[in-house]
């Protein structure tokens, strides 16, 4: 028990309502058998570890090439290969190193490649690994383990099924490392675990989903299946967001509205798509992950810089012809050599070479960082970083509970002892009784609603979505930027309205949705009035 007490330390949870969870595996543990105790150091293994975030999607979406982005350094493979076959988590470590994690949970050690990288050869037979661990120092990991998987649709069965493993709460342990341990010395405990129980706690608890122009049938179904596997009955969109991915490529002209321009047509159709996938998703924002991938990760250089400076000094006629498309832009007779050309094509596609030069035309004495940073605007990644710290970072405490709770319900289901099942649900509801556990309340409210079990009219159904999937208070009553006088009468109106609804308007699964609703409005005026500021 030395290790679940070590992990049950609040200091190192994401907040109360995990704290509160990760009590009740400790007080319930002796009360439960073998089996489901085992899991439960699992939950609270996890609840004590950084939220974990997969990047998933289909195969050749752009999943790897996101992934260096966000962690800011290149180190994930984005040509198909032994490790884009494998689930890869990425966790902050004090020495950076790569295992392979095997399905008997053994480990082995590999180096990284020459340009820092995971190699591209294991090593070893892919059907006897469960799983990759990358440690590394970079200190966004300290918050978030982030999740690179092999992608739906892949080439070959097994890659496909590692993917909808991990978002179906599939059988991946999560902690191992190369004395058995993870980085924290708590170790995995899965090894302990049958079947049942292993997919009752592993996975992700939050995903960030990658599309293309095209939103197909497995990506609802992959989503589905996350949702289902992640927070059970407390599920809702606040725990996945998707990205259009290669925005670059989206044709103006294909999108009503967008005037010519390519981002306004890749905004436009990430709005349909984010119609599309709801109540799946939260959002579906634009994004290039290539130049992402150049500006975070250092594939843009100073020689880059000095490269585009001298396409931009060719004449308009010759560039022109150029951009056409790729293959002229390589083969074009003209003075910058063509494994130049080649070089920027690849770091930074037609698309950014084209923001690069009409910066230089614009500004010619710009700086080689100030280019970077035009690069890193124009690939959409810092919208995509702000609503990961809105939709997840600041809602990791929830998302982990929720999550970890789901789990709970889930061992406690799969046992055989209805004594212990029933134990168990009743200290769950316990729990969701207390006054801090009101946005556990809110996420199954949301469940409801967004799955269709409540009915409920568009209109309640967009407030209900918006209350209760987002962080900033403005957001959430509809009224950003407002001042807190205005959010604060405003909040105490829709508290008064839902509870009428709920007394007088509502069917009886209404008004269990409705009087949720209305607590939640409640304790948002208290906070109001209590901070006098627009803080959520």
């Amino acid at each position: 028990m030395g290790a679940l007490t070590a992990v049950t330390e609040q200091a190192r949870l994401a907040g109360p309502l995990s704290a509160s969870v990760s009590d009740l595996c400790r007080r319930l543990r002796p009360q439960v058998g073998a089996r489901t105790a085992a899991g439960f150091d699992e939950v609270s293994r996890r609840l004590a570890s950084p939220l974990q975030v997969a990047v998933a999607g289909r195969i050749k979406s752009g999943k790897s090439t996101l992934v260096n982005a966000l962690i800011g350094r290149r180190v994930a493979p984005t040509a198909v290969g032994e490790c884009t076959r494998l689930v890869t988590r990425f966790r902050y470590g004090t020495v950076d190193r790569v295992e392979v994690v095997r399905t008997d949970g053994s480990t082995q050690v590999l180096p990284f490649s020459p340009d820092g990288m995971i190699p591209e050869s294991l090593g070893v037979e892919l059907d006897t690994v469960s799983h990759v661990e990358v440690y590394l120092t970079n200190a966004v990991l300290q918050g978030m383990t982030v999740i690179d998987t092999p992608g739906l649709g892949s080439l070959d069965a097994a890659s496909a099924r590692r993917t909808e493993e991990l978002l179906g709460g599939g059988d991946l342990g999560g902690n191992a490392g190369s004395d058995g341990a993870g980085e924290d010395g708590a170790g995995s405990g899965m090894g302990e675990l049958d079947e049942t129980s292993r997919n009752a706690v592993a996975g992700a608890e939050a995903v960030l989903y990658v599309v293309t122009q095209h939103v197909r049938a497995d990506d609802h179904e992959a989503l589905a299946a996350f949702t289902a596997a992640t927070a059970s009955a407390e599920a809702g969109p606040v725990n996945a967001i998707a990205v259009l991915n290669k925005a670059d490529t989206v044709v103006p002209d294909s999108v009503d509205g967008a005037g010519g321009d390519v981002w306004k047509a890749a905004s436009l159709l990430a709005e349909r798509q984010a119609t599309a996938l709801r109540p799946r998703v939260a959002d579906v924002l634009p994004v290039v992950g290539l130049l992402a991938e150049s500006a975070e990760s250092g594939g843009f250089t100073s020689a880059d810089a000095e490269s585009l400076r001298r396409l931009a000094a060719l004449a308009d006629e010759d560039l022109e012809t150029m951009m056409m498309s790729a293959d002229i832009f390589t083969t074009w007779e003209c003075d910058v050599p063509a494994g130049t050309r080649a070089r920027l094509l690849e770091r930074l596609d037609l698309y950014g070479i084209r923001r690069c030069v009409d910066a230089i035309r614009g500004q010619p004495d710009i700086t080689a960082g100030a280019l970077r940073r035009i690069v890193l605007d124009a690939s959409g990644l810092e919208p995509v970083r702000s609503r990961l710290d809105t939709v997840f970072a600041a809602r990791a405490d929830g998302i982990k509970a929720a999550a970890a709770l789901a789990s709970v319900t889930a061992l406690a289901d799969s046992s055989n002892d209805p004594v212990e099942r029933s134990r168990v649900h009743d200290a769950i509801e316990v729990l969701l009784a207390r006054p801090e556990a009101h946005q556990l309340r809110m996420l199954e409210a949301l469940t409801l609603v967004v799955s269709g079990a409540v009915e409920m009219p568009q209109d309640l159904t967009d407030e209900i979505l918006r209350v209760g999937s987002n962080a900033d208070t403005g957001e959430r009553l509809g009224m950003p930027g407002a001042g807190a006088a205005d959010l604060t009468e405003h909040a105490l109106e829709r508290a008064g309205w839902w509870r009428s609804f709920a007394s007088f308007g509502a069917t009886p699964a209404q008004s269990r949705v409705a009087h949720v609703v209305h607590r939640t409005y409640f304790l948002i005026w208290q906070q109001l009035r209590g901070s006098g500021t627009q803080g959520g």
